[in-house]
């Protein structure tokens, strides 16, 4: 079974004493089996945002460790802050990432409270996921009052703790624990000071709205229905949450929001939301805010939609469309945008396990003519195929652009995207190729000393060598499919680039080829004949479609010279 992943986002109520801030993420990191990410604290809000992943158990053992740390070191009694906040650890969120159910992560989050109530001494309130009472699932339902007012609240047989005594700590206050969603805290910087303005344009957008008032909708009286509950207006967005507040630190006043479901409202429409109703308003968007970290899709998913609206094409590497998502949405106009640190796939991958794709081109080469036997001749296969539909990308971009074919821009941005998928894979196969030959070789370096190492040592050789002649199978594939967008190039692309597509399409047959040797060398060593002969037979297949492709482009280049 893959390993679960559970990320947790804690808000602790200090966000100016850097040192203890630094203490409580020390009790995180000396968790083994957890990751720390990201540490965002705010001077206005006095509110540090930490988030950190692993194994469910390890991340509850770092959350509680964190919580009690906080309980020594903040007093409430004396923090002010721009924020809503309740207790020292205001919210502890566990939010599931990777193999594990929402129904399991809640299950850790109450796991979670009830150590926190017994061990800490500290009253817990579930939320989200983690409650099963849904009158009072709520977060902002729950902190109604915050820490002023929950020493009168807990008293309330309404709100009795899920954990922990019926007090609220006079130092440490008393905190939320739940599971939830991905929630991504975001917030929209406007041209005024004036709170008043901002929670307008917060009202209008957020789902919950504003109370219906007759008349003046600040001062009118509140309309209510027949049980005389207040009528609201909704606002404009589904799944987000805002308020609007002034930030002393950086002169200005914001629209702070909690984009509950990106799915439902991204990002980038969140954005253009907020810029639409403040120009309603008189107001200016100038930039915006992450707090926190951002799932790379999102950031993706706002590149595209920007350049979508220039009528630009979206078949750009990673970087590039998260460079225009940064600069479409002025996430750099406060702090520098360092998207290494901010997004969260980035903060996890592990560059170790791709030295080669890391390299620059001289270092690559370098290491590929060393006297080491890897990388050899796969890595080089799938290089030469990533190369081959770059080329071929690069033909459908530069079409997209040509001026007087604006009308079919579109058409050539969902060929250039086709184009960085399969480029995206195949640079991906070439350190899994070097992958591939190094299982090999540590197998063979197992013991054979007696019957049963013989026989582990076997078997731990035939699964290496399957998966060495799966990989460059798979490059063959992935090589062979880029042809069609090469070919598309040649037919309707710029005829001033016909001779790259020609290229590209040389390239990615000499992948096919290099790889199908390898294919053949590797599946020569299997002990399970039949797979051996079907793969290569599926190879050999491959190779002569890719070839009589390659004739065909190659022609139409020819003919266009």
């Amino acid at each position: 079974m893959s390993q679960q992943l559970i990320e947790c986002v804690p808000n602790f109520s200090e966000g100016n004493d850097l040192n203890i801030i630094r203490q409580i993420t020390n009790e995180i990191e000396k968790v083994e089996g957890v990751k720390l990410l990201n540490v965002d604290p705010g001077k206005a809000t006095n509110r540090t945002v930490v988030t950190f992943v692993g194994k469910p158990d390890a991340v509850v053992e770092a959350a509680f460790l964190a919580i009690k740390k906080s309980a020594e070191l903040i007093d409430m009694s004396k923090h002010k802050g721009e924020h809503p906040r309740m207790g020292a650890t205001d919210v502890c969120p566990l939010i599931p990432i990777a193999n594990i159910s929402m129904e399991e992560t809640a299950a850790y989050a109450r796991k979670l409270g009830e150590l926190v109530g017994k061990n800490i001494n500290l009253a817990v309130y579930l939320y989200e996921e983690a409650q099963p009472n849904k009158d009072r699932s709520n977060l902002s339902v729950i902190r109604a009052g915050e820490y002023e007012g929950f020493f009168k609240k807990i008293k309330l047989p309404e709100w009795k703790p899920d954990f922990g005594p019926a007090e609220h700590s006079e130092r440490a206050g008393s905190t939320v624990i739940g599971a939830r969603d991905f929630l991504v805290a975001y917030n929209v910087n406007l041209n005024t000071t004036s709170t008043r303005r901002a929670n307008s344009v917060a009202f209008d957008v957020r789902e919950a709205g504003r109370v219906k008032r007759e008349g003046n909708q600040i001062t009118g009286k509140i309309v209510t229905d027949e049980n005389g509950n207040p009528v609201s207006i909704p606002g404009t967005l589904k799944a987000v949450k805002a308020i609007g507040w002034f930030i002393e630190e950086y002169g200005i006043a914001q629209i702070s929001m909690n984009l509950t479901n990106i799915s439902i409202t991204p990002v980038h429409v969140a954005f253009d939301e907020v810029c639409k109703k403040a120009t309603e308003r008189g107001l200016r968007v100038t930039g915006s805010e992450l707090v926190g970290l951002i799932p790379l899709q999102a950031m993706l998913d706002a590149g595209k939609y920007f350049l979508i609206k220039q009528n630009r094409s979206t078949g750009i590497s990673d970087k590039e469309l998260i460079k225009i998502a940064v600069k479409s949405l002025g996430l750099d106009e406060l702090t520098p945008f360092k998207p290494e640190e901010r997004i969260i796939e980035y903060l996890l991958k592990d560059d170790s396990k791709n030295p080669l794709i890391k390299m620059n081109l001289t270092a690559f080469a370098d290491e590929t003519a060393s006297e080491s036997p890897a990388p050899g001749g796969g890595s080089i296969s799938a290089y030469v195929g990533a190369l081959g539909i770059s080329l071929g990308t690069m033909v459908a971009n530069l079409s997209s652009h040509k001026p007087g074919w604006d009308d079919r821009w579109k058409a050539f941005s969902d060929w250039a995207e086709q184009g960085q998928g399969y480029k995206n894979q195949l640079m991906q196969m070439v350190d899994e190729d070097t992958h591939a030959f190094n299982k090999i070789m540590e197998a063979f370096g197992l013991p054979k000393s007696t019957d049963e190492e013989k026989k582990a040592r076997s078997q731990a050789i035939q699964a290496a060598t399957k998966y060495a002649t799966e990989v460059p199978f798979k490059v063959m594939q992935l090589a062979h499919n880029s042809m069609q967008v090469i070919k598309a190039m040649t037919e309707i692309g710029n005829p001033n680039s016909i001779t790259d597509a020609g290229v590209g399409a040389l390239c990615a047959r000499a992948a096919v080829l290099g790889a199908f040797m390898n294919v053949r060398i590797n599946a020569k060593g299997l002990t399970d004949k039949d797979f051996a002969a079907d793969i290569v037979a599926k190879g050999k297949a491959i190779a002569n479609a890719a070839g009589a492709l390659e004739q065909e482009i190659i022609a139409q280049v020819e003919s266009k010279m």
